[in-house]
């Protein structure tokens, strides 16, 4: 058994909920269908989240820079270009119609525009990570991209707006074929082109994976007093191989350390057990679970690292907000924990432990409707988003909501995050919130481990009149179970998706006033990840 004691005088701080400044997307391109911006109108209503980031707002679905022999299929005509930014400003025009605001990454490179069009990143979609074969077009190309933006929804709006330059530029094979020299120079023409359009625009990076090259892009900004208004970078439980240190620098067509390892990884695979036993009525879920490996199934994690590595890159932006703009779990897809009650440990135990430290971050990502693979047929198969492809609340979705009804002020309460068990507490009027979590991200070593119980102790001025109770765990909030239950059917009928939607609700339980001697005593049993948000009613 676990205790804790809320003391009735308990200092209290404003709870900062950064997680609500954004939420992760795929590419852009999904940000012109209905049913992606009626998912992500659910995420604003319900989990009050402001922004949205996307990939490849330049990529070439999205027809930003075409030729003449590109609209005859001949390339034996002129040479004729021609810009037409129509699809991004009907994707922004989506984001704004959710109720929610873009958040710009200036990614990827035209093909056109390219140094290398050869250069693809490896993904299904295969954008185009080249640099630019001329600094000059890319920055009219820019120029002409934020000119367009300010004529159609005014500067008033496109000020208020956040533009990152590019995603992820130490991983050369999925992001960006070039250095760490070669982004620092593409991000200086791209920030001093922004602010030649308008000076207040807000400009950042360096978005890199696992909290990397901070202190080095911070230097040489100043250096060379290059724009820069915030910091972003990336974070997941297994990130960094290398370290929050790493100052990158590999030469063009170099593997950084991160990736490296990953092939030496994939080097050591046996490919006859990975492909034996895969048949085609299955699809291809069986055979990217097999190679694209869970480390948090299999390695004893550091479930606080977006907050001591938030804390370092805070401290490394020399006073300049830091956003987080892609964090969550697990950077596997697919992976089980995505569908399970694990994400939504973890995401609400990072979100805590990392409160007061970053200035606002992005969970990845709203949707399983997702495409850097094949579009998976599965309606729950380990993707990335807080909902399904048929907007399923997950239970992630349910515990993020949960949190979002925390009141405005934190009870400051020593070493309550530490244990396996661990509680926040918050004010919200008159009343007392309380989170209970039982998070461990190392799933498969503890899938049976017995509940433990957690008790409470609440000092309050008089009984309250109510204690109500929401729950996530193995029966409550957990529509993949009931998916398997099913029959696991590939195409939920209408009927099937309304039975999910009820298996995802929130069910609140009332629960018996114990209350003597000026103290409320509370006791609740938690299994591995198993998530409770209880509300104390004056």
């Amino acid at each position: 058994m676990q205790s804790f004691v809320i003391p009735q005088n308990a200092e209290t701080r404003p709870f900062h909920k950064h997680w609500q400044f954004c939420v992760g997307s795929c590419h852009a391109p999904l940000l012109l269908r209905r049913d992606y911006i009626r998912q992500l109108k659910a995420i604003h209503d319900d989990l009050g989240i402001c922004r949205v980031r996307c990939h490849g707002i330049f990529g070439d679905e999205m027809h930003t820079y075409d030729t003449l022999a590109d609209a005859l299929g001949n390339d034996q005509v002129p040479e004729l270009y021609y810009r037409n930014f129509r699809l991004p400003i009907l994707a922004y025009e989506n984001v704004l119609s959710a109720g929610m605001q873009p958040f710009v990454e200036l990614s990827f490179m035209p093909q056109h525009l390219a140094k290398d069009p050869q250069k693809r990143g490896s993904f299904y979609y295969k954008p185009c990570i080249s640099l630019p074969k001329s600094d000059e077009a890319w920055c009219e190309h820019i120029r002409a991209f934020l000119q367009a933006l300010i004529h159609h929804f005014g500067a008033r709006e496109v000020r208020s707006w956040y533009f990152e330059v590019w995603n992820e530029p130490d991983l050369t094979t999925p992001f960006f074929a070039g250095t760490q020299e070669d982004y620092f120079h593409l991000y200086e023409i791209t920030a001093r082109t922004l602010k030649e359009v308008d000076p207040e625009l807000r400009v950042g990076g360096p978005s890199t994976s696992a909290s990397k090259w901070v202190e080095s892009f911070v230097a040489f900004c100043r250096q060379r007093d290059v724009p820069l208004d915030f910091i972003t970078t990336h974070q997941y439980p297994g990130d960094p191989i290398t370290s929050v240190y790493d100052q990158g620098g590999q030469k063009p067509g170099e593997l950084s350390e991160t990736e490296q390892q990953q092939m030496a990884q994939y080097a050591n695979i046996d490919l006859a057990a990975l492909f034996s036993g895969l048949v085609p009525e299955e699809g291809v879920l069986p055979f990217f679970r097999r190679i694209l490996r869970d480390s948090t199934e299999t390695d004893a994690l550091d479930r606080a690292v977006l907050a001591n590595h938030g804390a370092i890159v805070k401290q490394q932006a020399g006073g300049l907000p830091v956003y987080y703009t892609e964090w969550s779990d697990s950077a596997t897809c697919p992976a089980d924990g995505h569908d399970s009650r694990r994400m939504a440990a973890y995401d609400v135990f990072a979100a805590l432990a990392a409160d007061g430290v970053i200035d606002g971050s992005s969970i990845w990502c709203f949707s399983d409707t997702f495409e850097e693979h094949l579009p998976y047929p599965e309606e729950f198969h380990g993707g990335f988003g807080l909902q399904t492809q048929h907007g399923i609340p997950k239970p992630a979705y349910r515990a993020m909501q949960l949190l979002g009804r925390a009141g405005d002020q934190r009870l400051v309460l020593d070493g309550a995050l530490e244990g396996e068990i661990s509680l926040a507490a918050f004010r919200k009027g008159p009343d007392t919130q309380l989170v209970l979590t039982r998070q461990n991200l190392h799933h498969a070593a503890n899938r049976n481990a017995p509940a433990e119980t957690a008790r409470i102790r609440v000092e309050l001025p008089a009984a309250p009149r109510s204690v109500v109770a929401w729950r996530i765990d193995e029966t409550h909030c957990n529509p993949a179970r009931a998916w398997e239950e099913m029959g696991r059917p590939m195409q939920p009928t209408p009927e099937q998706l309304d039975l999910l939607r009820q298996a995802s609700e929130l069910q609140p339980e009332f629960w018996p006033v114990h209350y003597q001697d000026g103290v409320l005593t509370l006791e609740t049993a938690l299994g591995i990840n198993d998530l409770c948000f209880i509300r104390i009613q004056a």
